[in-house]
């Protein structure tokens, strides 16, 4: 994986948009990863939510799942904040362009737009278009209702399990392929910027900011989550980070943390050993509502456009973008990309302009597939965490 990864660079630094020759390849790798997601989140929260047997626990793990996504999201904001305000990346940078097109058509998305996505009227839309959430929700009430039926539910169950098992199947397989499939994303994917000469050249104009981005996810990854994994499960970082590493190299290439579940549940199974019912019941949820990464890329890119329109935010208004970036990002759903709406409800709040945005994107499809990467790996420290503490909480449950 790393391999492909470093050849995709070199190939696509040095032969530009030749490289986009092998883009299919890359496409069909990702499609399908794509392709196993909804059967494996529809059986893997099914199985998840059997296997918590007593509705009542169901409850308890939801909210300490919850809890811990929302904590580890603001404090991502937080520290994202603090290093724009100190690097100030934005102050001498000059706008140079308008508002993009693909970004105006996002002006009218509303935090109620969010909410709203959480169901859906036809669930097989919701599959076509890899709506996840109403997904999760459906199979959220649905394995939670099974567990009610006794007897009459048990052959249900049986069956998810079997597709389940099936799916983790592919994945073995299709991981074979995953080297390749990675170069060719990764090789496409600078080549389309233009090669490595285009990359440097849109490094040097928004270079600062994107040494803050990557500066903060580097923080928030090895000292945060890595300290919150130590304080709370016991575990060692470095060995969970090298036993991760295949679900991160393919979070880096695909820039999708939906496309990257199969192989991030195999890796916290089958490497870090943890309990498959917190895997099945948290990674699914992980990978659409915690996008540490996200959110804290937003909060920076926020205060970076300011800067650079030599606009002084308040106390206040600083404040309101942390509250915003934090609640947007929990609903953007796992696709590439996916953080330009919620950008645009961030900018919105505290009255920044649009146009501001065309200066980012040019970098953006880099820094995508960091902060999926981070997203990623705080998916899988956040279920490490969750099934140590429901451990806990029942050994203390059993003491009592």
């Amino acid at each position: 994986m790393l391999g492909g990864i470093f050849l995709g660079i070199i190939c696509g630094w040095n032969f530009g948009k030749k490289m986009e020759v092998v883009a299919w390849i890359g496409e069909m790798f990702l499609d399908v990863l794509k392709m196993l997601v909804i059967p494996l989140i529809v059986s893997s929260m099914i199985v998840g939510i059997a296997g918590l047997g007593d509705i009542r626990k169901v409850g308890k793990t939801g909210g300490i799942t919850l809890a811990y996504f929302c904590g580890t999201t603001a404090l991502a904001v937080m520290v994202g904040m603090i290093m724009v305000n100190l690097i100030q990346p934005g102050v001498g940078v000059e706008l140079t362009t308008g508002v993009p097109e693909r970004v105006a058509g996002k002006v009218s998305t509303g935090l109620t737009d969010i909410m709203k996505s959480f169901v859906s009227p036809n669930l097989f839309e919701a599959m076509v278009k890899m709506d996840i959430l109403p997904i999760i929700v459906f199979s959220l009430l649905f394995g939670g209702t099974l567990t009610t039926l006794g007897e009459s539910g048990k052959p249900v169950i049986a069956f998810f399990e079997g597709v389940n098992l099936a799916i983790m199947k592919m994945v073995h397989l299709i991981m074979l392929i995953s080297p390749l499939g990675v170069f060719a994303l990764i090789s496409s994917k600078l080549g389309a910027a233009g090669g490595g000469d285009m990359f440097v050249a849109e490094l040097m104009k928004i270079g600062k900011y994107a040494l803050t981005v990557v500066s903060a996810l580097l923080v928030h990854s090895a000292i945060i989550l890595a300290g919150l994994l130590y304080l709370l499960t016991k575990r060692n970082p470095w060995i969970f980070f090298k036993n991760t590493s295949e679900a991160l190299t393919t979070a880096f290439s695909t820039a999708s943390s939906s496309a990257t579940l199969p192989v991030t549940m195999e890796c916290a199974i089958e490497e870090n050993r943890i309990s498959p019912k917190a895997v099945q019941f948290v990674l699914p949820i992980g990978a659409t509502v915690n996008m540490d990464g996200t959110a804290m890329y937003e909060s920076v890119a926020a205060i970076f456009i300011a800067q650079m329109m030599g606009i002084e935010l308040s106390m206040m208004e600083q404040t309101i973008i942390f509250m915003t970036a934090t609640l947007a990002a929990i609903g953007a759903a796992g696709i590439p990309e996916a953080g330009l709406v919620t950008m645009v409800m961030v900018l919105q709040s505290v009255g920044l302009p649009l146009e501001g945005i065309g200066m980012l994107l040019s970098i953006d499809w880099f820094l995508d597939r960091c902060r999926t990467t981070v997203n990623v790996w705080g998916d899988s420290v956040g279920c490490a965490v969750v099934a140590a503490l429901e451990e806990k909480y029942v050994e203390g449950e059993n003491a009592t």
